[in-house]
């Protein structure tokens, strides 16, 4: 017989997971308009507020190629400041168990997250990236891959010895939208040289959306058995033909338990116009800069809600962020969740037809009575069924 048991099929899938969030990094350095100041501080709050506790805020890179992040140091004062933390203590919230990281590609930024973290205002931890597509790198990082471990390598002693963590990131693992096919035994590799070198954790990236569900699994599950701490591991899929949703299954499945998304799905390639002007960013978009994005917190809340895995969020309280994001954007983005919200037990009543009691006992049939009374006994299924 068929095992029905979901936890029976997939042994490893977890029952309790984490969720990041990287909307205010991620999603907006794809907007070609500056999102102010103000309402990053607001969605940054808010998501915390809401149950997040592991928070992309910004990146420290030189704002000249991406000035969406020109108020990276005012966002991490904030976030630093003693009124934040009297309004994280007033809802419940211990302020030690958020951690607000930062991207920090290069060593240069590296150098100014710890000159931030000696005034006070620093980030908990950094993200520093590769792609196992060294055209893909080059485009993201401007150096060479052997080049860039040796700079990863001293960055991440100079961030332990500061007192942050470093997560190091392996991209184009399904794929490269430069460099064409690649193969998941180089992410794998990759991951161990993070390790080795002293990263905190790996980011296992679809940068493109480039990753299908069976690849998925498979990756993940050649990730668990080589290094089984699924807490090493963060799964971060990108949108662009609407089947990250099924990425994240895949992930579960195969006993991933991190992840990250953004609100409404936004963000992709770093922009490269920003308000009435042409900036620098990675260059010109290598897909369609109108159907990227990563996969949404909101609907993947409701997924893993509905699947009865432990999250830590107020679901509700996210459907309505998700709103007021398209708002703050200023046009419809990914979610579905917002628009028709969960699935409810108990269902929608106002809808219903009245006069069905009535029905009911006009004909006869008890209140709960589903079939003809004089069904009895199992249905008797054709032969051509067994066929």
């Amino acid at each position: 017989m068929t095992e029905y048991d979901y936890w029976k099929i997939f042994p490893r899938m977890p029952r309790k997971v984490t969720i990041g969030d990287i909307t205010i990094r991620d999603g907006f350095q794809h907007e070609e308009k500056f999102i102010s100041t103000a309402a990053k501080i607001f969605y940054i709050e808010e998501l915390i507020f809401a149950g997040c506790r592991d928070i992309e805020v910004t990146n420290l890179g030189n704002p000249f190629s991406m000035p969406q992040f020109r108020d990276a140091e005012q966002l991490l004062a904030h976030l630093r400041s003693d009124r934040f933390k009297s309004r994280c203590a007033k809802k419940g919230i211990d302020y030690a168990d958020i951690c607000l990281t930062a991207i920090t590609i290069r060593e240069s930024a590296v150098d100014r997250a710890i000159a931030l973290k000696q005034k006070g205002v620093g980030p908990d931890r950094l993200l520093m990236m590769v792609s196992t597509e060294e055209e893909h790198h080059f485009a993201n990082s401007g150096t060479s891959l052997p080049d860039y471990w040796k700079e990863a390598e001293r960055c991440i002693q100079k961030c332990n010895d500061a007192g942050m963590k470093m997560c190091g990131t392996v991209s184009t693992i399904w794929g490269s939208p430069i460099g064409g096919a690649t193969e998941l035994k180089d992410a794998v590799e990759f991951t161990k040289r993070w390790l080795s070198i002293g990263a905190h954790d790996v980011e296992h990236a679809d940068h493109d959306g480039s990753a299908s569900a069976a690849n998925v699994y498979r990756y993940y599950s050649m990730i668990l058995d080589e290094i089984p701490n699924p807490d090493l591991h963060i799964a971060h899929f990108h949108e662009t033909k609407r089947v990250a949703s099924a990425s994240v299954l895949a992930a579960l499945q195969a006993g991933i338990t991190h992840f990250e998304a953004t609100l409404g799905g936004l963000g992709g390639q770093p922009a490269n116009f920003l308000d009435d002007c042409p900036t620098k960013g990675t260059g010109d978009y290598y897909y369609d800069p109108r159907y990227v994005g990563l996969v949404t917190l909101e609907d993947t809340l409701v997924q893993i809600d509905e699947m009865g895995i432990e999250h830590g969020y107020d679901v509700d309280r996210i459907l309505w962020l998700g709103k007021n994001m398209e708002k703050t954007i200023g046009r419809r983005l990914r979610s579905e969740a917002i628009i028709n919200g969960r699935t409810l037990k108990e269902g929608h009543m106002q809808y219903a037809r009245p006069g069905l009691k009535k029905v009911k006992a006009k004909l006869g049939e008890t209140p709960d009575q589903k079939l003809p009374a004089d069904w009895q006994g199992p249905p008797v299924l054709p032969q051509r069924c067994f066929l």
